[in-house]
């Protein structure tokens, strides 16, 4: 597949595929929340007629792909990739030649999505992470199997209403909902929350995603292992997205202090920025992977090459 194939892919499904929707629909032009940012009022616009992209908010557009590379941060031999494996009109699979998962007896919960039909719907989802693409992929992103096998499913998950089978790696919301990534994949399934985590302490720290969260808890547990981590209780919340951020304050300011572990972009340094203008509880933490987009990328970059931070240790949650 070459630029000019992956360009002809509809936008509007390649979308749906993600979990997004538009929000209206006037004409042939498609009206969504901005995957890019948070926003309250849609202003991202798909014309279907051209299957272009224009964000009305930050005065960017272009093609399918544009809008992969800037979605997942890559460049264009990996939104490529990522258009072959999702084209909705292809029997591809997530990864490539990968057959579908039998039923299994681990498959411990069926998640149901409601009567509407939705762009991404859970078959089934186990623990522990079994799938090797899955636990290389856990690898490649420096996660530790503990971790991952207290906090990751393995998500089998059909996409736009297709037939063939898919699997993931999902990490549940307090709506019953998961986060699905693989090395090719990032999207949702219905309905997206938060995911807050109780352990009934005092202090809160904050995650965009759960990979964050993952990078943090496998520092903690290097340190426990060294046994330099304090004993305090942590509570957590992972937004899972940055638009959960400022329906999350009640909760949030519950706490007496509360961690911002927020990406450090435009989006995560605009909220993080609006918190320590908002009350002294809030404490930014992004300094510790400054230059780095966020703390998994910088703790597979470089984190054991630099101190690591001292973590809580809290490993017993409440969901």
């Amino acid at each position: 597949m070459n630029c000019e194939d992956a360009n002809q892919v509809d936008l509007v499904d390649y979308l749906q595929s993600l979990g997004y929707q538009p929000i209206k629909i006037r004409n042939n032009d498609h009206w969504y929340l901005s995957p890019l940012r948070n926003e309250k009022h849609a202003s991202f616009k798909v014309s279907r007629s051209k299957n272009l992209w224009y964000d009305h908010g930050t005065g960017e557009g272009g093609t399918l792909i544009d809008f992969v590379m800037k979605y997942h941060n890559c460049d264009v031999g990996r939104a490529l990739q990522i258009v072959f494996s999702f084209h909705p009109q292809n029997n591809f699979q997530v990864i490539p030649n990968d057959p579908p998962l039998p039923a299994h007896k681990h498959f411990v919960s069926q998640v149901k999505t409601g009567a509407t039909e939705t762009a991404i719907k859970v078959i089934a989802a186990k623990k522990p992470v079994l799938d090797h693409r899955l636990c290389r992929y856990l690898i490649d992103r420096r996660i530790n199997k503990e971790v991952s096998d207290e906090y990751c499913f393995e998500v089998v998950f059909t996409n736009a209403g297709e037939k063939k089978n898919y699997t993931a790696l999902g990490f549940k919301n307090n709506a019953g909902g998961y986060e699905l990534r693989n090395e090719y994949f990032k999207g949702s399934s219905s309905p997206k929350d938060i995911t807050y985590l109780d352990n009934i302490g005092n202090e809160l720290t904050v995650f965009e995603g759960f990979f964050d969260f993952m990078s943090y808890q496998t520092l903690n547990l290097n340190q426990q292992n060294t046994g330099t981590t304090d004993e305090q209780p942590m509570n957590f919340l992972i937004l899972n997205s940055l638009s959960f951020f400022e329906k999350s304050l009640p909760l949030i300011e519950r706490h007496d202090k509360v961690h911002l572990y927020l990406d450090d972009d435009t989006a995560g340094r605009k909220f993080t920025t609006m918190a320590l203008g908002r009350s002294s509880r809030f404490q930014d933490e992004s300094k510790l992977y400054e230059g780095y987009k966020d703390l998994n990328d910088w703790m597979m970059n470089f984190g054991k090459l630099q101190k690591k931070p001292r973590v809580a240790k809290s490993r017993r949650h409440r969901l």
